[in-house]
């Protein structure tokens, strides 16, 4: 089983570096984000950043938030993929075989958090190129990382549960519209939770990019990470692999 798995998985990693569009999107999309986005706050005053943000350095703010909302948007592409594979014949071939159907789910999953993960280097040291000053330990690295890795995991295996009946080209940006945004401004990757409504703080209070970003933060800019944040995502990428898996042996074909 594990030697399936890995050869699956890395069909999934080579088609990563073998692409010269994913390195350009890898390298250019969260290097934009943290200079355009980032620098719209470069004119507010430090005392207010200082109040309602707990930093001096708004890209700084948006750095861990950023990295976690990357890593929802991997999950598309994990559900691109497998679409791929549907309309290219692969995945019959593959299915034809003793493969257990989960292990192809699963490879999807881990590619699409490595694919994720990737960027992480890319903005941590463009952030450094931008001024910002971050507390980069062992320890630190190690639970961002990790944080990062649950989130990845978690959301690859929804985009694939929710696509794997389907071979429309069209249904991972459709999935992407209804998931990603309200997930992204229901957290706290762009803004404190201060700034919310009621309601708002409520769907931010189980929404896994928030902890994701309040998480990174903590390792980051003070390095003291909550482990029962980091405990939070494990759970949650735990119960999408298995949910993910269920639904997978019994709903996925190669149509």
């Amino acid at each position: 089983m594990m030697e399936k798995l890995s050869a699956l998985y890395m069909r999934e990693i080579k088609r990563i570096y073998r692409s010269i569009y994913m390195w350009i999107m890898l390298i250019s999309q969260p290097i934009m984000w943290l200079v355009f986005f980032g620098s719209s706050f470069s004119g507010v005053p430090k005392e207010f950043l200082q109040t309602f943000f707990h930093t001096d350095n708004y890209i700084a703010f948006i750095l861990p938030g950023e990295l976690s909302v990357s890593m929802l948007f991997v999950g598309m592409f994990s559900s691109m993929s497998l679409i791929q594979d549907k309309r290219f014949g692969y995945l019959k071939r593959v299915l034809i075989t003793p493969t257990p159907k989960y292990n192809i789910f699963l490879a999807k999953a881990l590619g699409g958090a490595t694919r994720g993960i990737l960027q992480a280097p890319i903005m941590i040291i463009a952030s450094l190129a931008l001024g910002v000053s971050l507390n980069l330990t062992p320890m630190s690295i190690t639970v961002l990382f990790l944080a990062l890795f649950f989130v990845g995991i978690g959301f690859s295996s929804l985009y694939s549960v929710l696509t794997v009946k389907t071979s429309d080209w069209q249904a991972p940006g459709v999935v992407a519209n209804l998931i990603n945004l309200p997930l992204m401004f229901s957290s706290t990757a762009l803004f404190p939770k201060t700034f919310f409504p009621v309601w708002l703080k409520l769907i931010s209070d189980v929404n896994p990019i928030t902890y994701s970003a309040e998480l990174g933060r903590e390792a980051l800019l003070l390095n003291d990470p909550n482990w029962t944040y980091l405990a939070y995502l494990g759970i949650f990428a735990l119960a999408m692999l298995i949910i993910g898996s269920l639904i997978t042996d019994k709903e996925m074909t190669a149509e």
